[in-house]
């Protein structure tokens, strides 16, 4: 399991994750940032976002703003 900081992350799926396990765990950093990582694979490279950033992602996607893109 990937680790930061003298704490273990507490990882969260949402609730929404398709049945299959296709999906991605995010978890709070104590330190302003908020990681990323497939489920699949817990010990592969995690992403690292800043808090903000994240919340303004997590907004777009909430407000479909981000469907012209795909």
């Amino acid at each position: 399991m990937n680790d930061f900081g003298p704490a273990v992350l507490q990882w969260r799926k949402s609730a929404r994750s398709a049945v299959s396990g296709n999906c991605v765990e995010v978890a709070d950093g104590d330190n302003g940032y908020v990681y990323v990582r497939d489920s699949k694979n817990p010990r592969a490279a995690v992403l690292t976002f800043d808090a903000a950033a994240f919340a303004t992602f997590i907004a777009a996607v909430k407000d479909d703003e981000l469907s012209a893109l795909a």
